[in-house]
């Protein structure tokens, strides 16, 4: 049985790697990069090395996109040898079963491990290819409904709610999956047992927020935030560096 939902597993390491999230995706001049970069061409910011120049100011130069990416620990998994098409499609695709992973991971642990055979299952299946994404997505959906005990309290999947003032909107156990909260104001909020997968984050405002029993949330999405000491976060994810 896998052993893939230790999640120190799906952490990257960079210094294992050959900077491929330097170098496959590509990126589009925005408020994430400072310039347009196709996908299979090196970042100028990359070094001979292979060690960002600008890693300690990536926000300050303009790319705080590359400073809230994760790639799940797919880099140093796939790395091998010169950097090829081939790599760039094996990168994508690992980093894709990884993040589900990450989320078997937690998945496992919900409503005291209920589903824990399960996730472990799934895992296992998803590493040899025999399970489909949305047989995945299913197996999360039933952990969190086991983890509210019920349905979601509301429904704003893939709601547009960027910009807006969150404060004193009751997002408890709400279903936040796919949402746009790109610099929504959401100081204070307790997103107690909220599903925010894949919910875009990027410049909301959390400080203060209360995350620690949010479910799904992801390093790239604390990351891509606005947080404080004051914001809460679960136990076992690391508060990304600013």
């Amino acid at each position: 049985m896998t052993t893939w939902l230790d999640r120190d597993r799906l952490r990257a390491d960079c210094g294992d790697c050959v900077a491929l999230c330097c170098v496959a995706p590509s990126f589009t001049a925005s408020a994430d990069f400072a310039i347009d970069k196709p996908a299979g061409v090196v970042c100028p910011n990359l070094a001979s090395d292979d060690r960002c120049t600008i890693h300690e100011r990536l926000r300050e130069s303009g790319f705080p996109g590359c400073a809230a990416y994760d790639c799940f620990g797919a880099g140093q998994r796939v790395a091998t040898g010169a950097r090829t098409p081939e790599l760039f499609e094996a990168f994508a695709a690992m980093r894709r079963r990884h993040e589900l992973l990450w989320y078997l991971a937690e998945a496992a642990e919900l409503a005291d491990g209920a589903l824990h055979g399960d996730a472990l299952a799934a895992a296992d299946a998803l590493e040899r290819d025999a399970i489909a994404v949305d047989d995945v997505g299913r197996l999360l959906d039933r952990a969190a409904e086991l983890a509210r005990g019920g349905p979601p309290a509301s429904d704003r999947a893939g709601a547009d709610l960027i910009g807006r003032d969150l404060r004193h909107i009751d997002l408890r156990a709400a279903d936040l999956r796919g949402a746009y909260l790109i610099r929504a104001d959401l100081r204070g909020v307790d997103l107690a047992l909220a599903d925010i997968r894949s919910a875009d984050l990027r410049g909301a405002d959390l400080r203060g927020a209360r995350l620690e029993h949010v479910l799904y949330l992801t390093r790239s999405q604390l990351g891509a935030a606005d947080c404080d000491e004051a914001t809460t976060v679960p136990h076992w994810l690391r508060r990304q560096e600013r």
